[in-house]
């Protein structure tokens, strides 16, 4: 735990007594004085033994400080002491709303949290958002804002314990434009898209963002908003169309976008889900190489898990999707609609559409993690075989229409589509770095339901636990580099990701020798163990392993922001 240091009267008494004290200023000199941990900076150097001293937020000095005084000492002698982990890949735009401790998020190191991936919490119009039970934004919260301004004064109203940034995203603009409509946007309104990026980026945007699996966002919408983006020093961030066997396709599109529009390109979740290409991570990274070698900063993100989560409703094709949610319901209450899906379902899907069932090879490759009905909740935990194995013989896709329309159009689903020598090998490449596409949740009320991915609660501990300490896939500074600085420069944050004099105290200080994660596919609501000390922004979010409630946290604006 963190010691206060008190200073007793009868010292002071023997400096002015001897005249010593003269001049000299006896409060302390940092607030907060980290001693006796290895110093492993985010620079992917190695670690060394080395003293932090924090004062107003700000990292003050790094070396030998045995002599200084602090207003609180943390005694790290065995521990790690690390920037604080910046999460690039984060859905916790709304649950941020609900509970501002991030718990699942702190216990893990995170001191950043980047959001507004694919769906952004603006530009939106509110009344529309209720229309919109798949991607709506859950949790009970009330959407009573339009811009992503208003979104982040409600974020730093309510307070949070991470600092966070936001993508504006590309879905969420063309929505505000074209409404739930699959058609192709025309000249004027892809102007309208590019007007409001460029809004979004003046009130801090980082960049654009894409998950382009099902989507009707075409090369060039993406191509104009990514333009607009970069003309004011923002990324575009994307989740590419397909990451089965049209991988390779996919990825030239977003490369294609990089270099039309002038902007790096990060790709999130990098990964082969689908079993054929099983094996060929090594080709993938070429592909980036390539990319890199022609002028675009190609670079990539991933979690370090062999399964992914998406929807049951992704395993209805495109078309079934036009108009929004409720248009989709009121076609698989159609035997000939129910036909129709489930030849292409059966037969390989469609162009420019990543077919979740042919990928998987098998119904058993779907887990459900939750449900919102009570009839339903019996399912949680099952794979989509033993669903269809109790549904008195129906065939399995009316079993899967049938839950969609049972559950208003969305079924939580993690699909397992990776193996790890794919993640291995992706892990290891130097263009690739670590998000956990998760939330910030919390065992407790609301935000424990369900049954959610594990990498909510165990992203970058199964990192440090799993993959540097025991299976020495990478150093652990590397490792480091790839959670905090690497984050930092794609993000275009200066003042984080790296410990050294004035930049911002974002700390992590966790135990090498037991970090590891806990949470797990059948019980993820568990927080990992050796994550000891969270500081953010010079205040102790975690402190012991405990959460001390603060909400020290800032919004970190994008460079347009001025």
């Amino acid at each position: 735990m963190l010691t206060v240091k008190k200073y007793l009267p009868a010292i002071l008494s023997f400096w002015l007594i001897t005249g010593c004290g003269r001049g000299v200023n006896q409060d302390p000199q940092y607030d907060i004085l980290i001693t006796g941990g290895t110093l492993v900076d985010g620079s992917g150097a190695p670690g060394i033994r080395a003293d932090v001293g924090i004062r107003g937020g700000t990292i003050a000095a790094v070396g030998d400080l045995s002599a200084a005084r602090a207003a609180g000492i943390i005694d790290a002698a065995g521990l790690t002491v690390a920037p604080g982990v910046i999460d690039i890949h984060s859905h916790s735009d709304y649950s941020l709303l609900v509970d501002g401790d991030t718990q699942s998020k702190v216990r893990q190191g995170v001191t950043t949290e980047i959001i507004g991936e694919a769906l952004s919490a603006g530009p939106v119009r509110p009344a529309e958002e209720k229309s919109r039970p798949v991607e709506g934004p859950g949790f009970g919260v009330k959407i009573d804002w339009e811009t992503l301004a208003g979104y982040f004064d409600h974020l730093a109203a309510a307070g949070t314990s991470v600092n966070v940034g936001s993508f504006v995203g590309s879905m969420t603009v063309r929505r505000y434009v074209l409404g739930d409509t699959n058609r192709r946007a025309s000249g004027e309104e892809i102007g309208q898209m590019v007007s409001l990026v460029e809004q979004a980026m003046r009130e801090g945007a980082l960049g654009v963002s894409s998950a382009l699996l099902g989507s009707p966002l075409s090369t060039e919408e993406l191509i104009a908003m990514a333009r607009a983006a970069g003309e004011f020093g923002g990324i575009y961030s994307t989740h590419i169309r397909d990451e089965g066997d049209r991988i390779f396709e996919s990825l030239d599109e977003a490369f294609r976008i990089g270099r039309e529009a002038g902007v790096p390109v990060d790709v999130i979740h990098l990964k082969i889900a689908d079993r054929k290409l099983w094996g060929q991570m090594d080709r993938v990274l070429e592909k980036f190489e390539q990319a890199r070698s022609q002028g675009v900063r190609a670079t990539a993100n991933m979690y370090p898990y062999i399964a992914g989560q998406n929807d049951l409703a992704a395993l209805v094709p495109p078309q079934g999707h036009d108009g929004g949610t409720q248009a989709m319901l009121a076609r698989l209450r159609d035997p000939a609609r129910r036909a129709e899906y489930r030849k292409i379902l059966y037969a390989g899907g469609l162009p420019n559409w990543y077919n979740h069932y042919t990928a998987s090879a098998s119904w058993q490759s779907m887990l459900i993690v939750s449900v919102s009905t009570e009839k339903n909740r019996h399912l949680i935990g099952m794979t989509m075989d033993q669903v269809i194995a109790v549904s008195g013989g129906k065939e399995p896709t009316d079993v899967l229409y049938d839950l969609l329309l049972d559950e208003g159009g969305s079924v939580p689903t993690v699909y397992f589509l990776m193996t790890e020598e794919d993640v291995r090998t992706a892990m290891a490449s130097p263009l690739v770095s670590f998000g956990s596409d998760g939330v910030a949740v919390k065992p407790e009320g609301a935000l424990g339901e369900g049954q959610p991915h594990p990498r909510w609660y165990g992203t970058f501990p199964r990192v440090l636990g799993k993959y540097v300490r025991e299976e020495k896939v990478l150093p652990l500074e590397t490792a480091i580099q790839k959670m905090t600085s690497m984050n930092a420069e794609k993000l275009g944050l200066k003042d984080r990701g790296l410990i050294k004099e004035k930049m911002a105290a974002d700390i992590f200080i966790f135990n090498p020798a037991t970090i590891i994660d806990r949470a797990t596919f059948s019980d993820p609501h568990q927080y990992p163990t050796g994550v000891e000390y969270v500081i953010v922004n010079g205040r102790m979010v975690l402190d012991g392993g405990k959460h001390t409630g603060a909400r020290p946290g800032k919004i970190l604006y994008g460079p347009g922001k001025k």
